[in-house]
């Protein structure tokens, strides 16, 4: 196995601080940041940075064996400035890691570009990683069903990533705005009107106020999540956490004990029933 394509060794650039820390191993990676921002992953090359920096590409291999490793490298460099978000409740603290890591991509639209399962974690991305586990750790899910959360949430924010970056090259290479492409397709629109349902819809006005399609689609996850949290705590019958949100129920002393952590999750579950009655 070539040093370029040696997993081990990337774990080593990745974890050993003193090497990381190199001033030259720190310039290579920033440099190809700053080209991989202005090109994406597909216009990152080991020639395109050493030009940025001035030296030759064999002069790079020194300090980063191939490009697989410089782009782990590069990730877990640009999640060095993210932390790990408070909140009183889980889904305070999941979506706020969810717009940390769409915030992100918005300044670096190349993480979303990294595909497949081998890429080896940094001591940033694992600690990225481990506060969106942590922020539904406390929930009752299984820690299958955490992970399956994290992982799901993840994908989500990765996919509205790539859907902002796509618009953005289209723009980029025709340079015409989303907005004015479509405005100008009065020859698809002249046809369209043998679909009831979709001459419907936009007679109603649906398309000309849409919803963010992050937001909406964040906040429909995030219900659907608090839903098999409260399935799980009613099918578990787990007293010592609410029965709404999963959060840890103070107990009093004596006398009956409480279902849930707050009057407002109590309200909640009470509007449920009567919704459902």
């Amino acid at each position: 196995m070539s040093k370029a394509h040696d997993p081990d060794l990337g774990v080593e650039l990745l974890w050993d601080q003193g090497r990381r820390a190199g001033l030259s191993t720190d310039r290579i990676v920033r440099a190809a940041v700053e080209v991989a921002d202005a090109e994406g992953l597909a216009g990152l090359s080991m020639r395109k940075v050493a030009e940025r920096l001035g030296f030759t590409t064999m002069s790079l291999y020194r300090h980063v064996p191939g490009r697989d490793h410089l782009v782990d490298l590069m990730q877990d460099t640009v999640l060095a400035g993210v932390t790990a978000p408070g909140g009183p409740t889980w889904r305070a603290r999941l979506e706020a890691c969810a717009r940390q890591g769409y915030e992100l991509r918005k300044r670096h639209p190349w993480l979303a570009e990294i595909r497949g399962g081998r890429h080896t974690p940094g001591p940033n991305a694992v600690a990225y990683y481990d506060s969106m586990l942590a922020a539904v750790r406390d929930t009752g899910l299984t820690p299958a069903r955490i992970i399956a959360v994290v992982d799901l949430v993840g994908r989500f924010v990765d996919a509205e990533s790539l859907r902002l970056l796509e618009i953005r090259r289209a723009e980029e290479s025709s340079g015409v705005s989303h907005e004015e492409w479509w405005g100008a397709r009065d020859s698809l629109y002249a046809r369209l009107d043998r679909y009831p349902t979709l001459t419907w819809v936009w007679e109603s006005g649906g398309y000309d106020e849409p919803e963010d399609p992050f937001e909406f689609g964040l906040a429909r996850l995030l219900d659907g999540v608090e839903l098999l949290i409260t399935q799980e705590r009613y099918e578990t019958r787990d007293e010592s956490r609410c029965q709404v949100c999963g959060e840890p129920v103070e107990q009093p002393a004596s006398g009956r004990p409480r279902a849930y952590c707050s009057r407002a999750c109590q309200q909640r579950a009470y509007r449920r029933r009567r919704t459902n009655a």
